[in-house]
């Protein structure tokens, strides 16, 4: 194993959870990231997990995040925004406390 690589351990109990909203929302020494599934014809979302992070993990997460879109689309094709999509689906909340 490199010095960059580490083991991970999933525990047998984790399950997968699934989430079609995501809401962030950031201060001085944080960004907090509530995925979220918005249930079909309904005015109404469950959080499925909560995940804090600090702004340098936030950036770190970007650039991985916009590497692994771009490979993604390389092997599969462009990511087209789905037709009357609403652009809700992502909402960033400011100084919260």
């Amino acid at each position: 194993m490199s010095s960059q690589e580490i083991s991970v351990n999933i525990p047998p109990t984790l399950d997968p959870v699934y989430s079609n909203m995501i809401q962030i929302a950031y201060k001085d020494d944080e960004f907090t990231f509530m995925f979220l599934h918005q249930l079909p014809q309904v005015n109404q979302a469950r959080a499925k997990a909560i995940v804090s992070i600090t702004p340098s993990h936030a950036k770190n997460l970007l650039g991985v995040l916009t590497k692994t879109v771009a490979d993604y689309e390389a092997k599969f094709g462009t990511i087209a925004p789905k037709e009357n999509q609403d652009k809700g689906n992502v909402t960033a909340l400011s100084g919260y406390s």
